[in-house]
């Protein structure tokens, strides 16, 4: 498996497709939330969507992060049903982060996978609320502060 990260301009039709039917696949047909997935902020300059890609450039994971301005969000964050429980979401999540440098990153988690978020330095930033139907914990991780050059 391996990522790669790209703006939407530099996807393969064939990669717009398949992103959407994975998150339609997960979020639409087995978590049963019809959502509008198709929200604008794909084709945002700043948005970059991460992809999981297996040996024969099947798409298997997807991740987007969005430019807030001053902050990231991280969204959209899921894998298909046959790449599920080998640890493949802590490597496209790490993925996601490299893409976010420098500012707070935000992330709505499902309530189920505060911890597992929390496992990358996530703490859960407001109270638990419904979206489609599923609890969700808005979460925050703040960047690690830089060291003052000058204390040397």
């Amino acid at each position: 498996m391996r990522t790669e990260v790209r703006a939407f301009t530099d996807l393969t039709g064939r990669e717009v497709h398949d992103v959407a039917r994975l998150r339609q696949d997960v979020f639409v047909v087995e978590q049963e939330c019809p959502y509008p997935d198709l929200d604008g902020r794909d084709t945002e300059p700043g948005t970059r969507h991460v992809l999981l890609l297996d040996e024969h450039d099947v798409l298997r994971g997807v991740a987007r992060t969005l430019d807030d301005g001053d902050l990231w969000r991280i969204g959209r964050v899921t894998l298909a049903r046959s790449a599920r429980g080998r640890g493949l979401a802590d490597v496209l999540v790490r993925a996601a982060l490299d893409v976010v440098p420098g500012r707070p990153v935000v992330l709505d988690a499902q309530a189920p996978l505060a911890r597992w978020y929390a496992t990358f330095g996530f703490e859960v930033s407001g109270p638990e609320f419904l979206e489609d139907g599923i609890p969700h914990l808005p979460m925050r991780l703040d960047p690690e502060p830089q060291a003052d050059p000058t204390t040397r």
